[in-house]
Protein backbone atom coordinates (compact mmCIF):
# COMPACT_ATOMS: atom_id res chain seq x y z
CA UNK A 1 0.00 0.00 0.00
CA UNK A 2 1.96 3.30 -0.75
CA UNK A 3 2.05 6.30 0.99
CA UNK A 4 1.66 9.68 -0.68
CA UNK A 5 -0.01 12.91 0.07
CA UNK A 6 -2.55 13.53 -2.70
CA UNK A 7 -3.61 11.07 -5.73
CA UNK A 8 -5.65 13.63 -7.24
CA UNK A 9 -2.59 15.53 -8.75
CA UNK A 10 -1.80 12.64 -10.76
CA UNK A 11 -2.80 14.16 -13.95
CA UNK A 12 -0.34 16.98 -13.06
CA UNK A 13 2.66 14.31 -12.38
CA UNK A 14 1.55 12.29 -15.75
CA UNK A 15 2.34 15.70 -17.61
CA UNK A 16 5.54 16.18 -16.04
CA UNK A 17 6.56 12.91 -16.89
CA UNK A 18 5.38 12.62 -20.36
CA UNK A 19 7.56 15.84 -21.16
CA UNK A 20 10.42 14.44 -19.95
CA UNK A 21 10.22 11.18 -21.88
CA UNK A 22 9.80 13.50 -24.91
CA UNK A 23 13.01 14.52 -24.12
CA UNK A 24 14.80 11.01 -22.96
CA UNK A 25 15.36 8.86 -26.14
CA UNK A 26 17.79 6.83 -24.66
CA UNK A 27 15.44 5.61 -21.60
CA UNK A 28 12.78 5.60 -24.48
CA UNK A 29 14.67 3.26 -26.30
CA UNK A 30 15.16 1.10 -23.34
CA UNK A 31 11.26 1.22 -22.47
CA UNK A 32 10.49 -0.61 -26.07
CA UNK A 33 13.72 -3.17 -25.37
CA UNK A 34 12.83 -3.41 -21.63
CA UNK A 35 9.12 -4.09 -22.89
CA UNK A 36 10.03 -6.96 -25.25
CA UNK A 37 12.72 -8.72 -23.10
CA UNK A 38 11.32 -8.50 -19.53
CA UNK A 39 15.05 -7.95 -17.76
CA UNK A 40 13.59 -8.19 -14.54
CA UNK A 41 10.67 -10.50 -14.60
CA UNK A 42 10.23 -11.55 -11.03
CA UNK A 43 12.23 -9.06 -9.68
CA UNK A 44 11.62 -6.60 -7.18
CA UNK A 45 13.71 -3.46 -7.51
CA UNK A 46 13.63 -0.84 -4.49
CA UNK A 47 14.40 2.71 -5.49
CA UNK A 48 15.52 6.10 -3.40
CA UNK A 49 16.09 8.90 -5.90
CA UNK A 50 15.38 12.66 -5.92
CA UNK A 51 11.70 12.16 -6.71
CA UNK A 52 10.82 14.21 -9.60
CA UNK A 53 9.82 13.82 -13.36
CA UNK A 54 12.96 12.16 -14.58
CA UNK A 55 13.46 9.71 -12.34
CA UNK A 56 9.27 8.69 -12.28
CA UNK A 57 9.67 7.92 -16.00
CA UNK A 58 13.44 5.38 -15.06
CA UNK A 59 10.67 3.64 -12.55
CA UNK A 60 8.25 3.15 -15.49
CA UNK A 61 11.38 1.94 -17.89
CA UNK A 62 12.42 -0.61 -15.13
CA UNK A 63 8.87 -1.41 -14.70
CA UNK A 64 8.10 -2.09 -18.36
CA UNK A 65 11.39 -4.62 -18.30
CA UNK A 66 8.89 -6.69 -15.34
CA UNK A 67 10.38 -4.99 -12.38
CA UNK A 68 7.93 -4.85 -9.24
CA UNK A 69 8.59 -1.43 -8.03
CA UNK A 70 9.19 0.01 -4.83
CA UNK A 71 9.77 3.86 -4.30
CA UNK A 72 10.98 6.56 -2.21
CA UNK A 73 12.70 9.88 -2.51
CA UNK A 74 16.10 10.84 -1.42
CA UNK A 75 15.64 14.06 0.33
CA UNK A 76 12.53 15.35 1.74
CA UNK A 77 12.67 18.80 -0.28
CA UNK A 78 12.81 17.10 -3.43
CA UNK A 79 9.90 14.81 -3.86
CA UNK A 80 7.00 16.12 -6.30
CA UNK A 81 3.91 15.47 -4.65
CA UNK A 82 2.27 15.09 -7.86
CA UNK A 83 4.97 12.71 -9.63
CA UNK A 84 4.51 10.13 -6.63
CA UNK A 85 0.31 10.53 -7.34
CA UNK A 86 1.29 9.82 -10.99
CA UNK A 87 3.25 6.26 -10.41
CA UNK A 88 1.07 5.22 -8.00
CA UNK A 89 -1.68 5.88 -10.29
CA UNK A 90 0.53 3.81 -12.94
CA UNK A 91 0.37 0.71 -10.03
CA UNK A 92 3.45 1.43 -9.05
CA UNK A 93 4.97 1.53 -5.31
CA UNK A 94 5.31 5.00 -3.48
CA UNK A 95 6.16 5.74 -0.25
CA UNK A 96 7.19 9.76 -0.15
CA UNK A 97 5.69 12.96 -0.08
CA UNK A 98 7.39 16.88 -0.50
CA UNK A 99 8.52 17.91 3.32
CA UNK A 100 9.16 14.60 5.28
CA UNK A 101 10.26 14.68 8.53
CA UNK A 102 13.32 13.13 9.84
CA UNK A 103 10.74 10.14 10.96
CA UNK A 104 8.81 10.40 7.74
CA UNK A 105 11.72 9.80 5.59
CA UNK A 106 13.33 7.13 7.85
CA UNK A 107 9.34 5.59 7.50
CA UNK A 108 9.34 5.54 4.09
CA UNK A 109 12.13 4.20 3.36
CA UNK A 110 11.52 0.91 5.80
CA UNK A 111 8.25 0.40 3.73
CA UNK A 112 10.70 0.23 0.54
CA UNK A 113 13.13 -2.47 2.12
CA UNK A 114 9.95 -4.17 3.80
CA UNK A 115 8.91 -6.29 0.55
CA UNK A 116 12.21 -8.19 0.15
CA UNK A 117 13.86 -6.57 -2.54
CA UNK A 118 16.54 -7.90 -5.00
CA UNK A 119 17.88 -4.93 -6.50
CA UNK A 120 18.95 -1.53 -4.88
CA UNK A 121 18.87 1.64 -6.71
CA UNK A 122 20.15 4.16 -4.30
CA UNK A 123 21.03 7.63 -4.30
CA UNK A 124 23.23 9.32 -1.28
CA UNK A 125 23.45 5.07 0.40
CA UNK A 126 20.52 5.50 2.84
CA UNK A 127 18.71 2.20 1.59
CA UNK A 128 22.19 0.16 2.09
CA UNK A 129 22.43 2.04 5.22
CA UNK A 130 19.08 0.95 6.62
CA UNK A 131 19.67 -2.77 4.84
CA UNK A 132 22.69 -3.42 6.64
CA UNK A 133 21.64 -1.91 10.09
CA UNK A 134 17.88 -2.33 10.51
CA UNK A 135 17.08 -4.92 8.11
CA UNK A 136 20.00 -6.88 7.39
CA UNK A 137 17.69 -10.30 7.22
CA UNK A 138 16.60 -9.01 4.16
CA UNK A 139 20.10 -8.91 2.91
CA UNK A 140 19.41 -12.66 1.78
CA UNK A 141 16.92 -11.53 -1.21
CA UNK A 142 19.21 -8.94 -2.37
CA UNK A 143 21.67 -9.68 -6.20
CA UNK A 144 23.11 -6.21 -6.00
CA UNK A 145 22.95 -2.48 -6.29
CA UNK A 146 23.84 0.89 -7.91
CA UNK A 147 24.72 3.78 -6.49
CA UNK A 148 24.12 7.40 -8.28
CA UNK A 149 26.41 9.38 -5.95
CA UNK A 150 29.63 10.66 -5.17
CA UNK A 151 28.81 10.67 -1.29
CA UNK A 152 27.08 7.65 -1.55
CA UNK A 153 30.03 6.08 -3.18
CA UNK A 154 32.07 7.52 -0.64
CA UNK A 155 30.14 5.88 2.19
CA UNK A 156 30.07 2.07 0.31
CA UNK A 157 34.40 2.17 -0.47
CA UNK A 158 34.19 3.05 3.27
CA UNK A 159 31.69 -0.24 3.80
CA UNK A 160 33.77 -2.20 1.78
CA UNK A 161 37.43 -1.51 3.62
CA UNK A 162 35.41 -2.18 6.90
CA UNK A 163 34.32 -5.70 5.66
CA UNK A 164 30.96 -4.72 6.23
CA UNK A 165 29.58 -4.15 2.48
CA UNK A 166 27.17 -7.66 2.45
CA UNK A 167 26.41 -7.77 -1.58
CA UNK A 168 27.57 -5.62 -5.00
CA UNK A 169 27.38 -2.28 -5.38
CA UNK A 170 27.83 -0.71 -8.94
CA UNK A 171 29.20 2.26 -8.66
CA UNK A 172 27.74 4.22 -11.26
CA UNK A 173 28.78 7.84 -10.72
CA UNK A 174 32.09 6.59 -11.73
CA UNK A 175 30.70 6.17 -15.20
CA UNK A 176 32.02 8.40 -17.50
CA UNK A 177 28.13 9.08 -18.97
CA UNK A 178 27.26 9.83 -15.49
CA UNK A 179 30.14 12.04 -13.59
CA UNK A 180 31.53 13.90 -17.00
CA UNK A 181 28.05 14.57 -17.72
CA UNK A 182 25.62 15.00 -15.32
CA UNK A 183 27.96 16.47 -12.13
CA UNK A 184 29.65 18.80 -14.84
CA UNK A 185 26.57 19.78 -17.13
CA UNK A 186 23.67 19.05 -15.21
CA UNK A 187 25.28 20.14 -11.58
CA UNK A 188 26.28 23.55 -13.34
CA UNK A 189 23.09 24.54 -15.06
CA UNK A 190 20.41 23.18 -12.51
CA UNK A 191 22.37 25.04 -9.51
CA UNK A 192 21.49 28.14 -10.81
CA UNK A 193 18.37 27.08 -12.66
CA UNK A 194 17.68 26.84 -8.81
CA UNK A 195 19.44 29.69 -7.69
CA UNK A 196 18.20 32.28 -10.35
CA UNK A 197 14.53 31.20 -10.20
CA UNK A 198 14.27 31.15 -5.97
CA UNK A 199 16.22 34.52 -5.85
CA UNK A 200 14.81 36.48 -8.46
CA UNK A 201 18.61 38.25 -8.56
CA UNK A 202 21.03 38.99 -11.43
CA UNK A 203 24.46 36.50 -11.13
CA UNK A 204 26.39 38.89 -13.43
CA UNK A 205 28.74 40.57 -11.50
CA UNK A 206 28.81 39.27 -8.27
CA UNK A 207 31.31 37.50 -6.33
CA UNK A 208 30.49 33.76 -6.56
CA UNK A 209 32.63 31.48 -4.00
CA UNK A 210 32.57 27.76 -4.74
CA UNK A 211 33.40 25.09 -2.38
CA UNK A 212 35.22 22.12 -4.15
CA UNK A 213 36.79 21.17 -7.26
CA UNK A 214 35.48 18.35 -8.24
CA UNK A 215 33.19 17.03 -11.63
CA UNK A 216 30.30 19.08 -9.91
CA UNK A 217 32.27 22.52 -8.64
CA UNK A 218 33.61 22.23 -11.96
CA UNK A 219 30.12 22.42 -13.68
CA UNK A 220 29.07 25.42 -11.20
CA UNK A 221 32.15 27.50 -11.38
CA UNK A 222 31.92 27.37 -15.39
CA UNK A 223 28.28 28.61 -15.61
CA UNK A 224 29.13 31.06 -13.05
CA UNK A 225 31.52 32.50 -14.78
CA UNK A 226 29.40 31.90 -18.11
CA UNK A 227 26.79 34.35 -15.99
CA UNK A 228 29.48 36.99 -15.66
CA UNK A 229 30.52 36.25 -11.88
CA UNK A 230 33.79 36.61 -10.41
CA UNK A 231 34.43 33.30 -9.01
CA UNK A 232 36.77 32.21 -5.83
CA UNK A 233 37.34 28.44 -5.72
CA UNK A 234 37.81 27.17 -2.26
CA UNK A 235 39.72 23.70 -2.28
CA UNK A 236 41.54 21.00 0.23
CA UNK A 237 43.42 18.98 -2.53
CA UNK A 238 46.21 21.16 -4.10
CA UNK A 239 45.97 19.54 -7.24
CA UNK A 240 42.21 20.54 -7.74
CA UNK A 241 43.20 23.94 -6.84
CA UNK A 242 46.33 24.12 -9.43
CA UNK A 243 43.65 22.89 -11.68
CA UNK A 244 41.02 25.62 -10.30
CA UNK A 245 43.71 28.84 -10.89
CA UNK A 246 44.22 27.47 -14.67
CA UNK A 247 40.45 27.08 -15.54
CA UNK A 248 41.02 31.38 -14.69
CA UNK A 249 39.66 31.43 -10.84
CA UNK A 250 41.01 32.53 -7.68
CA UNK A 251 41.62 30.12 -5.15
CA UNK A 252 42.23 30.91 -1.45
CA UNK A 253 40.85 29.44 2.02
CA UNK A 254 36.90 29.88 2.73
CA UNK A 255 37.78 32.07 5.56
CA UNK A 256 39.26 34.49 3.85
CA UNK A 257 36.45 34.02 0.42
CA UNK A 258 34.12 34.33 2.98
CA UNK A 259 34.30 38.20 3.26
CA UNK A 260 34.04 38.41 -0.58
CA UNK A 261 31.13 36.34 -1.82
CA UNK A 262 27.60 37.54 -2.90
CA UNK A 263 26.74 33.80 -3.60
CA UNK A 264 27.93 30.94 -1.68
CA UNK A 265 27.67 27.30 -3.33
CA UNK A 266 29.23 24.26 -1.57
CA UNK A 267 29.71 20.92 -3.33
CA UNK A 268 32.24 18.66 -1.73
CA UNK A 269 30.66 16.49 0.42
CA UNK A 270 31.95 17.69 3.86
CA UNK A 271 30.52 18.54 6.77
CA UNK A 272 31.03 21.87 8.14
CA UNK A 273 32.25 23.23 5.52
CA UNK A 274 31.05 26.98 5.90
CA UNK A 275 30.44 27.74 9.69
CA UNK A 276 30.19 30.23 12.61
CA UNK A 277 33.51 32.24 11.44
CA UNK A 278 32.46 32.44 8.37
CA UNK A 279 29.11 33.95 8.66
CA UNK A 280 30.79 36.47 11.14
CA UNK A 281 32.61 38.01 8.51
CA UNK A 282 30.25 37.82 5.80
CA UNK A 283 28.49 41.14 3.58
CA UNK A 284 24.88 41.73 4.15
CA UNK A 285 22.63 40.00 2.05
CA UNK A 286 25.43 36.86 1.48
CA UNK A 287 22.93 33.99 -0.15
CA UNK A 288 24.19 30.33 1.19
CA UNK A 289 23.37 27.71 -0.97
CA UNK A 290 24.41 23.86 -1.04
CA UNK A 291 24.78 21.43 -4.08
CA UNK A 292 26.04 18.30 -1.99
CA UNK A 293 23.63 14.90 -0.95
CA UNK A 294 23.59 15.65 2.26
CA UNK A 295 22.14 19.59 4.41
CA UNK A 296 25.70 19.31 6.48
CA UNK A 297 27.89 21.55 4.22
CA UNK A 298 26.41 24.91 5.34
CA UNK A 299 25.88 24.94 9.15
CA UNK A 300 22.52 26.35 9.32
CA UNK A 301 21.93 25.04 13.13
CA UNK A 302 24.93 27.12 14.38
CA UNK A 303 23.67 30.08 11.67
CA UNK A 304 19.96 29.75 13.56
CA UNK A 305 21.86 30.04 16.72
CA UNK A 306 24.35 33.05 16.41
CA UNK A 307 21.09 34.69 14.43
CA UNK A 308 19.28 37.71 16.52
CA UNK A 309 16.20 37.32 14.48
CA UNK A 310 15.15 34.75 11.30
CA UNK A 311 12.26 35.55 9.22
CA UNK A 312 11.22 33.48 5.42
CA UNK A 313 12.01 35.80 2.80
CA UNK A 314 10.06 33.93 0.22
CA UNK A 315 9.58 30.73 -0.83
CA UNK A 316 13.02 28.79 0.03
CA UNK A 317 14.82 31.78 1.18
CA UNK A 318 15.32 32.03 5.45
CA UNK A 319 17.12 35.84 6.68
CA UNK A 320 19.18 35.48 9.15
CA UNK A 321 19.94 38.59 11.02
CA UNK A 322 23.51 38.60 12.99
CA UNK A 323 24.01 42.27 14.33
CA UNK A 324 22.32 45.45 14.03
CA UNK A 325 22.92 45.38 9.85
CA UNK A 326 23.90 42.25 8.17
CA UNK A 327 21.29 39.74 7.12
CA UNK A 328 22.55 36.32 5.99
CA UNK A 329 20.10 34.10 3.42
CA UNK A 330 19.94 30.39 3.10
CA UNK A 331 18.49 28.17 0.24
CA UNK A 332 16.21 25.61 0.76
CA UNK A 333 17.35 25.11 3.99
CA UNK A 334 20.84 24.14 3.13
CA UNK A 335 19.64 21.22 1.21
CA UNK A 336 20.42 20.27 -2.47
CA UNK A 337 19.25 23.75 -3.95
CA UNK A 338 18.94 22.51 -7.75
CA UNK A 339 16.35 20.14 -6.34
CA UNK A 340 14.82 21.79 -3.61
CA UNK A 341 14.73 25.20 -5.09
CA UNK A 342 14.04 23.62 -8.43
CA UNK A 343 13.89 20.83 -11.13
CA UNK A 344 16.97 19.29 -10.73
CA UNK A 345 19.23 18.17 -14.19
CA UNK A 346 18.01 18.66 -17.43
CA UNK A 347 16.05 16.09 -19.29
CA UNK A 348 18.73 15.31 -21.88
CA UNK A 349 21.67 14.85 -18.88
CA UNK A 350 19.52 12.73 -17.07
CA UNK A 351 19.06 10.23 -19.81
CA UNK A 352 22.65 9.30 -19.76
CA UNK A 353 22.27 9.01 -16.21
CA UNK A 354 19.28 6.70 -15.98
CA UNK A 355 20.61 4.78 -18.96
CA UNK A 356 23.25 4.14 -17.04
CA UNK A 357 21.49 2.93 -14.27
CA UNK A 358 19.17 0.77 -15.86
CA UNK A 359 21.47 -1.10 -17.88
CA UNK A 360 23.72 -1.54 -14.34
CA UNK A 361 21.08 -2.95 -12.97
CA UNK A 362 20.63 -5.42 -15.86
CA UNK A 363 24.18 -6.60 -15.53
CA UNK A 364 23.74 -7.00 -11.82
CA UNK A 365 20.52 -10.05 -12.92
CA UNK A 366 22.50 -11.24 -16.11
CA UNK A 367 25.38 -12.04 -13.59
CA UNK A 368 23.50 -13.06 -10.39
CA UNK A 369 25.32 -14.91 -7.96
CA UNK A 370 28.61 -14.94 -10.14
CA UNK A 371 29.83 -11.45 -9.04
CA UNK A 372 32.64 -11.60 -6.55
CA UNK A 373 33.74 -8.24 -5.84
CA UNK A 374 31.72 -6.02 -3.70
CA UNK A 375 32.69 -2.85 -5.74
CA UNK A 376 31.84 -2.78 -8.98
CA UNK A 377 32.67 0.04 -11.72
CA UNK A 378 29.91 0.32 -14.65
CA UNK A 379 31.53 -2.03 -17.58
CA UNK A 380 33.62 -0.44 -20.06
CA UNK A 381 30.97 -1.56 -22.59
CA UNK A 382 27.80 0.00 -21.33
CA UNK A 383 29.54 3.50 -20.61
CA UNK A 384 30.46 3.51 -24.33
CA UNK A 385 26.97 1.76 -25.46
CA UNK A 386 25.59 4.74 -23.51
CA UNK A 387 27.78 7.60 -25.59
CA UNK A 388 26.95 5.70 -28.74
CA UNK A 389 23.23 5.76 -28.60
CA UNK A 390 23.23 9.37 -27.02
CA UNK A 391 25.77 10.39 -30.05
CA UNK A 392 23.27 8.88 -32.42
CA UNK A 393 20.17 10.90 -31.01
CA UNK A 394 22.17 13.80 -31.16
CA UNK A 395 22.99 13.63 -34.75
CA UNK A 396 26.64 13.04 -34.29
CA UNK A 397 28.90 10.63 -36.35
CA UNK A 398 32.58 10.00 -35.53
CA UNK A 399 35.49 8.42 -36.83
CA UNK A 400 36.12 4.71 -36.62
CA UNK A 401 39.48 3.20 -36.19
CA UNK A 402 40.83 1.10 -39.77
CA UNK A 403 42.09 -2.35 -38.99
CA UNK A 404 45.49 -0.81 -39.60
CA UNK A 405 45.04 1.64 -37.05
CA UNK A 406 43.90 -1.27 -34.56
CA UNK A 407 47.17 -2.97 -35.43
CA UNK A 408 49.45 -0.44 -34.51
CA UNK A 409 47.90 0.27 -31.59
CA UNK A 410 48.07 -3.17 -29.94
CA UNK A 411 51.72 -3.40 -31.46
CA UNK A 412 54.39 -2.90 -29.30
CA UNK A 413 56.10 -0.05 -30.95
CA UNK A 414 53.56 2.38 -29.70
Amino acid sequence: MSEIRDITLAESGARKIEWVKKNMPLLRNLEIEFEKEKPFAGKRIALSIHLEAKTAYLCKVLAAGGAEMYITGSNPLSTQDDIAAALVECGLNVYAWYGATDEEYNRHISSVLEHDTNIIIDDGGDLVHMLHTKYQDKICHVIGGCEETTTGIIRLIAMEKAGELKFPMVLVNNAECKHFFDNRYGTGQSVWDGIMRTTNLIVAGKVVVVAGYGWCGKGVAMRAKGLGAQVIVTEVNPVKAIEAVMDGFDVMPMKEAAAFGDFFVTVTGCSSVITEEDFRVMKNGAILSNAGHFDVEVDVKGLKEIALESREERKNIMGYRIDDERWIYVLGEGRLVNLACGDGHPAEIMDMSFAIQALSAKYLVEHAGNLTEKIIQVPREVDEEVAARKLNYMGKKIDNLTSEQVAYLNSSTV
